[in-house]
């Protein structure tokens, strides 16, 4: 097809309001207005891409995240210490103002044995027991990534852990959700410096932040003039708009078009695949098959 309707991309900077967050609240802290927050990372049940997706974070990345924006008592991936060692330095702060950060979904079957975090003084220590006793001492909760979120992949049918997200095992509405799979990592800094300089930011009615999950992908795509013009692709690989392919992008809300990935111009559509719904609750068991033809 001749006609190029594609959008060019939709800001030169994209990641410009993450980093403005991030700027200000290092800014308030090393002029003491603020004092840097404590904070934990805790891993449950899941693949953990969000870890993987923050340590590939380039403006900022993780050593800056960790030498200017907070003090991060624990983050298991990257821990120097294993171990009871491991385990007390997390309980160092449970009387203190902390943020606690987890990644991951709770298994609920055989009171939470499926996934043991810790061995202390020769008690196992569940990924339920822990999230329970965090979550009442944290100052903010967030949950980081689609099985923290919504239970995700890790209890995707037949959730044969009976694994559930954060905020129905916990039983809360107050739970800051970061939903991806993976979160971009642009997400978790830039709510991460907002919650450090102004508190909570505007969510929206899922406890999302309005400022990376108020329109979908739909909104933002750089193919939406083509399904405005009823042009469609009719193959992966094609440049049209892949609605007739199956793509979630109209009921998925997640700025992925504006900040894509890394500092490239990389994001699912972007190489020529569908997007998947993975910031959405219905991901995976309801987004699937996530190739199909005849739309959404």
């Amino acid at each position: 097809m001749d006609n190029d309707f594609s959008c060019p991309r939709l800001n030169s900077n994209p990641d410009g309001l993450a980093n403005a967050y991030i700027k200000r609240a290092i800014n308030d802290i090393n002029l003491g207005k603020v004092k840097k927050p404590n904070a934990i990372w805790l891993e449950t049940s899941g693949c953990f891409g969000q870890i993987i997706s923050l340590l590939d974070a380039e403006s900022p990345d993780v050593l800056y995240f960790l030498k200017n924006l907070v003090n991060l008592t624990f983050l298991g991936t990257i821990s120097g210490d294993e171990g009871e060692v491991a385990y007390e330095r997390v309980m160092a702060l449970m009387d203190t103002d902390f943020i606690f950060m987890i990644c991951g979904a709770i298994p609920k079957k055989d009171n939470g044995l499926c996934t043991r975090v810790a061995t202390y003084k020769g008690k196992e220590i569940t990924a339920a027991e822990i999230t329970a006793m965090l979550a009442k001492k944290a100052k903010h909760i967030i949950a980081i990534g689609t099985c923290a979120c919504y239970g995700g992949p890790t209890a995707a049918r037949p959730n044969v852990t009976e694994a559930v997200s954060i905020p129905e095992f916990l039983g809360r509405n107050d739970v800051i959700k970061l939903p991806g799979c993976p979160t971009n990592p642009i997400w978790s800094l830039g709510t991460i410096g907002y919650l450090v300089s102004f508190g909570i930011p505007q969510l929206d009615s899922d406890g999302r932040p309005i400022a990376y999950y108020g329109k979908t992908i739909h909104d933002l795509c750089e193919r939406r003039p083509f399904f405005d013009k009823g042009i469609f692709a009719q193959k992966l690989g094609d440049s049209e708009c892949m609605f007739m392919l199956g793509c979630r992008g109209p009921k998925t809300k997640a700025d992925c078009p504006r900040v894509r990935w890394n500092q490239t111009e990389f994001w699912p559509v972007g190489v020529n695949t569908t997007c998947i719904g993975c910031t959405g609750p219905d991901f995976p068991d309801k987004n699937e098959p996530f190739v199909h033809y005849g739309g959404v």
